[in-house]
């Protein structure tokens, strides 16, 4: 006698099919359609670039500077201050890549706790909200670039202004709130919940997609 097949489906909780047709560009395709597709797309190739480029130039920057602090007895004197760009840059940058990946810290317990049914709507509200406050917060850091602007300050080895070093900060912002207002319109449009728009939320063994 055989065992009978389990019929619970194998979900993958990384990746997410969609019933409407996907957009894609290069490895990353996007769940949303359409227009809503094409900026999800923009929005993870600028990710990417920033990303990849900010970790690959301050990897580069620390090692020469190491190199010629102990081989030719000679820091390069505007180390310090490309690292502090570079990190502000990455950090930003890095909470929209999060977001798409749903790797942000959840306060999921009274939300766990719920049906499916009263988890989709919340998961709608939650995205919104966030999406909200991710709004509001770039423009205040607008707001605070235009102050630090107006002081005039100067960084004192790259000679460059200090407010040139917090513009990805709005831009940062305002990329994670498009991404989870992405996330709100995917699960308007799809069955299932997405934790964004191309994760769906993870299931327990005894649970199958809706």
């Amino acid at each position: 006698m055989t065992d009978n097949p389990d019929p619970t489906p194998e979900v993958d909780g990384n990746t997410a099919t969609s019933s409407t047709d996907q957009a894609d560009f290069g490895d990353y395709k996007s769940s949303l359609p359409g227009f809503l597709g094409t900026i999800d797309i923009a929005i993870s190739r600028v990710e990417a670039v920033v990303l990849a480029g900010g970790v690959l130039l301050m990897a580069a920057n620390t090692i020469s500077n190491v190199v010629g602090r102990f081989v030719f007895q000679q820091s390069i004197f505007f180390s310090e201050e490309l690292n502090r760009i570079l990190i502000i840059l990455i950090t930003f940058a890095g909470i929209s890549y999060a977001a798409r990946q749903g790797r942000h810290i959840r306060m999921s317990a009274i939300y766990d706790a719920m049906p499916t049914s009263v988890r989709k709507p919340m998961m709608i509200v939650i995205a919104l909200v966030t999406a909200t406050f991710m709004f509001g917060l770039c423009w205040y850091s607008y707001g605070y670039i235009i102050t630090q602007a107006g002081r005039g300050r100067l960084l004192p080895a790259l000679q460059i202004p200090v407010w040139w070093i917090y513009l990805w900060v709005p831009v940062g912002f305002f990329m994670t709130g498009a991404q989870y207002a992405l996330t709100a319109v995917q699960n308007l449009l799809e069955r299932d919940i997405y934790l964004s728009t191309n994760v769906l939320e993870g299931y327990d063994d005894d649970e199958v997609e809706v």
